[in-house]
């Protein structure tokens, strides 16, 4: 052997006895094509865009929240679209719809009060076909295709969706709307001692109307030591909220009023009124009260929110199923409902009450299903589609959606600016505690219906609210966005997934001690800065199109298939890339930039289901370029060696 060939060996020797210690204490390795071992200069993190979006109050504008007493009748002084708040929040209905007056006075007189003149009751009818006055339509098209709609829907009704309509009619709301409670619905139940006196549909229903005797919400009080500040709470929720002052302004009829091809369901037949002229259709009074006690609901176990909110949406479409409302009178129910419970939530009267109810409601629950706050929520969220009619997300979403416009096209600009009411973020306040009431009105913002909807287009935005998407996160970032989560808080200060796809050129500054997962199909292209927490990449483009910039904390990868960071990789040595390997590209990462490491940590964890064996070599990033190494390299259940080159980082299991 010559000179040269023994040089060769020595130094192969060296080198595979280094490989060989590095992976006995699970450390790095080149892999052949060469990485640079060090960074020269860290690179600069995503640049702060200097600002933080807003949604300001419209200051020109009313705010219902500040006025939500004169949602009255009977009192010439809110008798007016100007003077009443619960018409003024209806006003897209207007647009539509011209009633025989502009007043509060269907079946209503009052006196004249000061400057305010009296109320002479009108001489509407309630039946649009009997030849008398009635009011104009501004708008034929809608309002045709508003009653054409409830006439498809109830001569296609299907006996399931008759019974439902017939249930959600005649029992109380509050008691109707605790299944969306799921799991915890006979607990939720038996704490508020809530009673019902419909528990079947008697065979004589189609000529006699059975009402509902039992209690509907609750024993609140102080008969109720368990829980009757939760029922106390919920009741208050609907102070200032009648649909009647609304109704007698509109003077809009019901859909079996318009149409003779409506089919109500027989076993309500015997519940028609019999007084038309003050029996209007718009907005519907049992999804308005049904919204209001959903969202309240909603508010003290925001481990259900999304579920609640799409229990109140769902019996809103049974009345529709009923025969007894159109689409546009159960949108106006929810529009006014969601004001109402802004307005009562943000009243200072009832700081305490929301306050004591939440706690309330938890530690009842707490003991009656054996429970804590670390497994609660779990319980809260077992159920299978056998046994929770709410337990499935993406069908959850779709109904809440279509169920905000009923398919209904735009009438007007798609492209209006989305606005906020005064307080509306209280509305998510419990839902997403770690993010200020600022930011809650950016997520309201950014995620709002697009304008030029029949009647979602009020001057205050309460129409365009998508409470739903909102408990999702964001919908677009713009500037800087800073999100900081205190896991010792627990519930959703600890741990939350954001799956709306994600929009704008912003970025997300990520701090604290909480988990958040990034699930949606996310665009933003400010980029990312994980300084405390734990982010996790839940889809393939969590991350948006911009850089990851990991100086603290950790950025967990653990999507069903390959993570794609569109821009460069930078981990400091504070931080931890933690990657979650599953088979095939389960926790896969792909960076399209640069991959700088300057130390930190890698932590492998494998997937249920995915069970290499020692001596195999795992693939774990894909680099367009990569410098430095990890300070220290884990796996579960394995000693290990990272192999580094410049197109990426694997792992070799050694023991």
């Amino acid at each position: 052997m010559s000179s040269s060939q023994i040089r060769t060996v020595r130094r192969l020797f060296a080198a595979s006895s280094i490989a060989l210690l590095l992976g006995a204490c699970g450390g790095n390795s080149d892999n052949g094509n060469s990485a640079p071992a060090t960074v020269s200069a860290a690179p600069a993190p995503p640049a702060d865009p200097g600002f933080v979006d807003s949604a300001p109050v419209q200051a020109s504008v009313a705010a219902f929240v500040d006025n939500a007493a004169t949602n009255q009748r009977g009192d010439a002084r809110y008798a007016t679209m100007a003077t009443n708040a619960g018409v003024r929040v209806l006003n897209g209905f207007r647009t539509l719809w011209q009633p025989l007056t502009d007043i509060v006075d269907a079946g209503v007189s009052a006196p004249a009060v000061g400057s305010f003149p009296a109320v002479v009751a009108s001489t509407w009818t309630g039946i649009p076909t009997d030849g008398t006055p009635n009011g104009t339509a501004l708008n034929p098209t809608v309002l045709d295709a508003n009653i054409q709609y409830v006439v498809a829907a109830t001569t296609q009704r299907t006996d399931a969706q008759g019974q439902a309509a017939y249930y959600d009619d005649r029992r109380g709301k509050g008691y109707s709307v605790s299944d969306g409670m799921g799991p915890l619905t006979n607990a939720w139940r038996s704490a508020a001692q809530q009673t019902t006196s419909i528990i079947s549909i008697p065979a004589n229903a189609v000529t006699t109307a059975y009402n509902d005797t039992g209690n509907n919400t609750g024993v609140g009080g102080t008969a109720n030591a368990q829980f009757g500040s939760v029922v106390d709470f919920i009741n208050a929720m609907g102070n200032n909220g009648s649909t009647e002052p609304a109704k007698r302004f509109y003077k809009y009829a019901r859909p079996f009023r318009w149409s003779s091809n409506v089919v109500v369901v027989p076993t309500l037949v015997p519940a028609e009124s019999t007084t038309p002229a003050t029996d209007g259709g718009f907005p519907s009074g049992h999804s308005a009260e049904a919204m209001r006690d959903a969202l309240a609901m909603a508010y003290a176990l925001p481990e259900r929110y999304q579920e609640m909110l799409s229990r109140g949406l769902e019996l809103g479409e049974n009345r529709i199923f009923a025969g007894m409302h159109s689409p546009l009178d159960v949108i106006g129910g929810r529009i006014l409902a969601e004001a109402v419970v802004a307005a009562n939530l943000s009243d200072s009267a009832n700081a305490t009450l929301k306050q004591t109810a939440v706690t309330q409601a938890h530690s009842a629950l707490y003991t009656l299903t054996n429970t804590d706050a670390t497994t609660f929520r779990a319980l809260a969220e077992s159920g299978t589609a056998a046994t929770d009619r709410f337990a499935d997300y993406a069908t959850n979403k779709a109904n809440y959606t279509r169920r905000l416009t009923f398919g209904f096209g735009s009438i007007a600009t798609t492209t209006g600016a989305a606005v906020v009411p005064k307080s509306a973020e209280v509305l998510l306040e419990t839902r997403l505690p770690y993010l200020s009431a600022d930011q809650r009105r950016v997520v309201l913002k950014t995620t709002a219906l697009a304008s030029g909807f029949p009647v979602l287009d009020d001057a205050e935005g309460w129409g365009r609210l998508n409470l739903f998407a909102a408990a999702d996160g964001y919908g677009s970032f713009s500037g800087n966005v800073v999100v900081s989560m205190d896991a010792s808080l627990g519930s959703f200060s600890a741990i939350d997934t954001w799956r709306n796809d994600i929009a704008g050129a912003g970025k997300l500054t990520f701090n604290g001690t909480g988990l958040l997962t990034l699930a949606g199909s996310n665009a933003y292209s400010g980029g990312t800065q994980v300084q405390g927490g734990t982010l996790v990449a839940g889809s393939t483009n969590a991350f948006g199109v911009g850089d990851v910039y990991v100086s603290g904390g950790t950025v967990a990868v653990n999507a069903a298939s390959r993570v794609t960071i569109g821009g460069k990789f930078t981990q400091l040595a504070a931080g931890t890339l933690e990657i979650d390997r599953g088979n095939g590209d389960q926790g896969r990462l792909a960076v399209s930039g640069q991959t700088s490491i300057v130390g930190g940590t890698l932590h492998v964890k494998l997937a249920a289901g995915f069970t290499p064996k020692v001596g195999d070599t795992i693939a774990l990033m894909d680099c367009n370029g990569l410098q430095g190494r990890f300070t220290t390299v884990t796996v579960d259940g394995f000693k290990a060696t990272a192999l580094y080159s410049a197109s990426g980082v694997q792992l070799h299991l050694d023991a």
